[in-house]
């Protein structure tokens, strides 16, 4: 697939499943064997699934917004926003009614024309500091 074909497949994903929370369209854009490196995340296109549908109901108004997309050969990197409330229990923490805004970067190798590999950095000390897992240190 060409660059431009990989940048489309990804944000496919980003507004079918991140923005619209529709898995619908989850096998024509991901590998069944799609290999996350995420401690929080299962394994594969069903464990990718199971772990949205989650967050998405701890988080029903989860909105996730591009801010600069990049593509080299197999690999597309973005940098994005992501914006919630947390409403529901999610990896254990209870609902905590906070807002959350964080930064993330996510980078995903393509093969075969199917999202087939997910690295991501976020910035889990603002996330979990707003879902109330961790206590704000004034220094």
């Amino acid at each position: 697939m060409s660059v431009t074909a990989n940048k489309k497949l990804v944000e496919t994903l980003c507004m079918t499943v991140f923005q619209n929370h529709d898995f619908s369209r989850l096998d024509e854009i991901m590998r069944d064997d799609y290999i996350q490196h995420n401690v929080d995340t299962p394994q594969g296109k069903a464990g990718f699934k199971k772990f949205h549908e989650h967050f998405f109901k701890a988080m029903p108004d989860f909105t996730y917004t591009i801010k600069k997309i990049v593509a080299e050969g197999d690999t597309v990197m973005m940098y994005s926003n992501v914006t919630a409330t947390h409403q529901g229990e999610w990896l254990g923490n209870p609902p905590t009614g906070n807002k959350l805004d964080f930064d993330t970067v996510d980078i995903f190798r393509i093969e075969n024309g199917k999202i087939a590999e997910h690295w991501d950095v976020a910035d889990t000390l603002k996330l979990f500091t707003q879902v109330g897992k961790v206590k704000e240190v004034n220094t």
